[in-house]
């Protein structure tokens, strides 16, 4: 029998993995594991591999990247102890000449020697602040996965990689936006601060109730929308390339990390 949110919640993050990966948990891991850097994920082929990392490195804010598989090692060998990177994120997306075409909740039997995979940090690692500080997540207290949206605003282009950057959404009280970007911004491996606040359709979002990923979120009387940069970025950018095949966790389905999410470099050292 599979596991629910609430039987997660207060496990550790080797517990929530171990529960991934024999297939009990296969839904969004928001307010999963606290105190634990989370992470999005892309697979790519070698050749692609330097490209994606250029990639990054030019648009750190929605593409923070914490950690890199050597070429054929599944292993994340940085983020933490018996880290598979095949079978430890809830969902995968596969993606084929730019499309999406199926999802699995195992990957093994697509793994190959000449693969690289990459995590870039993830903006469920800040919400536990936020949520310390008094101010709802209104995903998590609704069991829900974060409204993620496709703006306007241009990326920095590197080999194949390109396009716009993708956004969430989280509705914050107006008495508390300034807190929210004073606490987000402490976490620049989880995308930092807000790129936007008010208005969605200053950066080309016409219905915030609609969005191109995850599930809608009110805006309540008294409340503003308020977008971070997303991890989902990357697989707007590989849509957009149309490589041959790309494996991506599914928006919300994180990879969970031993990393402490406080901490000042997202690589765990050893002792």
């Amino acid at each position: 029998m599979g596991l629910g949110f609430s039987d997660l919640r207060q496990r550790d993050a080797r517990e929530v993995r171990d529960a991934i990966r024999c297939g009990s948990y296969t839904r969004h891991t928001a307010g999963l594991a606290e105190g634990k850097l989370q992470a999005n994920l892309v697979i790519l082929r070698e050749d692609e591999a330097l490209d994606f990392m250029r990639f990054c490195q030019r648009n750190p804010k929605p593409c923070p990247l914490v950690g890199v598989t050597d070429t054929g090692d599944p292993y994340f060998r940085t983020l933490g102890q018996d880290i598979d990177v095949r079978r430890d994120i809830p969902s995968y997306n596969i993606y084929r000449d730019g499309q999406m075409t199926e999802q699995r909740t195992d990957i093994a039997e697509f793994w190959q020697d000449d693969m690289v995979a990459f995590a870039l940090g993830c903006s469920f690692t800040f919400e536990n602040a936020l949520e310390r500080e008094g101010i709802p997540v209104w995903h998590i207290q609704n069991d829900t996965t974060v409204p993620m949206f496709l703006s306007n605003i241009p990326l920095v282009s590197a080999g194949p990689f390109g396009g716009e950057m993708v956004v969430s959404m989280r509705a914050i009280a107006k008495d508390r936006v300034e807190d929210a970007i004073r606490i987000s911004a402490q976490f620049p491996h989880a995308h930092g601060a807000p790129v936007h606040v008010g208005d969605p359709v200053a950066i080309g979002i016409s219905d915030a109730a609609r969005p191109d990923w995850g599930d809608p979120a009110p805006v309540g009387e008294g409340e503003v929308p308020v977008f971070w940069a997303c991890g989902v970025t990357p697989q707007a950018a590989v849509m957009r390339a149309k490589l041959p095949f790309v494996i991506t966790h599914t928006p919300g389905h994180m990879l969970i990390s031993d990393v402490p999410e406080d901490a000042e470099t997202p690589v765990l050292l050893p002792d």
